[in-house]
């Protein structure tokens, strides 16, 4: 039986913030961001989530006495660090990742416990299968595997005070935009990736894209690089769609958030938000 090749869709992005979940957690609720309680996976991993409509932005450190467990996670920059794609069969995945020898480790199982907002308890549950690790510099690239998807998106989560409905563009910044992009031309197909004309590659997943461009790109479009970025390919910023840029502006005002802002989009340099930069648009 042939072995069929994943479809790219994103399902979420991670957000690597270490020791600083509180930091983090209050810093991007200043952003306008809804974030769920702190969850805490069986691996020993602790999170906050904003859930959108098809995706979702994942905080992910550990708290104190907690940072010896999943030592692989912290060893990434801070900053964005995760490009996690959408899958109804990890193990299904896995074969395909052997097949085409861009395979890491056999798909992992584990959970959370999460409280609904009806109050009810719940656990939710996820099996994961990555990437090799060789293959993705400075971050993770996996899927996921959803058992329990209706722990997650909860429609009283989806509501954000910025407006925000969706992740619209992953961006990963190199020196040589095309050897970032040749894991996932393997991965999904060369025909998937397409080349734009300021040089930059990208890939349709879902109602996000996925984008592999140089520094002088991204510094044009969100007027900031990861402060360490030292032309390795890097998971470096994000677009998000709101349906009211003056609920966005509002946001950061209210949580003294610098910004600026152009005709079309309103702009969070990576500095401002743990490392990531972040472009709010319709």
């Amino acid at each position: 039986m042939a072995i069929i090749a994943p479809l790219p869709q994103l399902d979420h992005v991670v957000i690597n913030v270490a020791d600083r979940l509180d930091e983090a957690r209050t810093l991007y609720q200043r952003l306008g961001f809804q974030l769920t309680d702190r969850g805490h996976h069986s691996l020993g991993s602790s999170n906050h989530l904003a859930v959108f409509d098809e995706n979702y932005l994942e905080l992910l450190g550990y708290e104190p006495q907690r940072g010896n467990l999943r030592q692989d996670l912290w060893q990434s920059p801070l900053g964005l660090s995760g490009l996690v794609w959408k899958s109804d069969d990890a193990d299904a995945v896995w074969r395909y990742l052997e097949s085409q020898d861009i395979d890491g480790e056999p798909p992992a199982s584990f959970y959370r416990p999460v409280t609904l907002p009806d109050g009810s308890p719940q656990q939710a549950r996820f099996r994961t299968v990555r990437l090799r690790p060789a293959l993705v510099p400075n971050g993770r690239s996996f899927f996921c595997q959803h058992e329990t998807p209706q722990a997650v998106w909860q429609a009283a989560w989806q509501q954000h005070p910025n407006g925000v409905g969706n992740i619209v563009e992953f961006v990963v910044v190199a020196q040589d935009p095309a050897a970032a992009a040749l894991v996932y031309s393997r991965l999904f197909g060369a025909g998937r990736l397409l080349a734009c004309q300021e040089g930059a590659f990208v890939l349709k997943a879902g109602a996000a894209t996925v984008r592999f461009a140089a520094a002088d790109y991204v510094l044009q479009r969100f007027n900031s690089l990861p402060a360490d970025y030292d032309g390795s390919a890097r998971m470096a910023a994000l677009s998000l769609q709101t349906h009211d840029l003056s609920k966005v502006k509002a946001s950061l005002l209210l949580g003294d958030v610098p910004f600026s802002e152009t005709e079309h989009a309103v702009i969070v340099a990576a500095e401002q938000a743990l490392g990531v930069a972040l472009r709010f648009q319709q």
